[in-house]
């Protein structure tokens, strides 16, 4: 065999390698792109009891013209520094940390801030015992405290607060929706891990649904 020979075989030899790893290392799955929501109305918990049992919660994004509901883990809720708040006077709000100013997504429509929610029209009325679900907060990922919580002439009601112990466990009602102030402590990334279940009318057989909420604070 002579040399060019020997380089052709070569070169015929490396292709058919090539192609035979081509073949037999799939492809890498494509990675959802992530979208940042920086304002407008949005249903952080969207929860929806579909066909056959389950529970769905997704992220119901109000921001744009039409209503896009979301998987919660392609999704990050921007809070900027315009939400950075001092925290009022008294032991009431001490759940909001020591710094004195806290971040918070606010429980009314305030422009350029994600105006945040959740809602449970999509749970039919009787599919699940005494029309309600739970919402539990198993678990935060962040910086400092988290929380979720109303107030009504300068008193807060605390729904969940990470920073007296998880898990905190909420009912509430189907066909509710509502908005509430979410707080964060201090600035970073905060991932807060939500639980909503229920118990099927049909056959009391219960049902959940587990998400990773991605929040940048600051």
């Amino acid at each position: 065999m002579n040399l060019r020979t020997r380089r052709w075989s070569a070169g015929v030899a490396s292709s058919v390698l090539a192609a035979v790893l081509t073949l037999a290392v799939p492809a890498a799955p494509a990675q959802a792109a992530i979208i940042e929501l920086t304002s407008g109305h949005v249903d952080v918990l969207d929860v929806d009891h579909v066909a056959g049992g389950s529970i769905v919660v997704r992220v119901g994004d109000d921001t744009g013209s039409t209503t896009v509901y979301r998987d919660p883990s392609t999704v990050v809720f921007k809070v900027p520094a315009a939400a950075n708040v001092a925290v009022p006077s008294g032991s009431a709000w001490s759940f909001l940390g020591t710094a004195g100013s806290a971040y918070v997504l606010p429980q009314t429509n305030t422009a350029g801030l994600l105006w945040a929610g959740w809602d449970t029209t999509g749970v039919a009325s009787g599919a699940l015992q005494f029309n309600r679900v739970v919402f539990k907060l198993t678990d935060v990922q962040g910086p400092g405290g988290f929380s979720v919580f109303t107030a009504s002439g300068g008193t807060p009601t605390v729904l969940f607060d990470s920073g007296n112990g998880l898990p905190d466990s909420l009912n509430v009602n189907r066909n509710t929706h509502a908005h509430l102030n979410w707080g964060f402590d201090v600035a970073g990334t905060y991932v807060a891990t939500f639980e909503v279940s229920g118990v099927r009318t049909s056959n009391g057989q219960p049902v959940s649904s587990t998400e990773e909420f991605t929040f940048e604070v600051g």
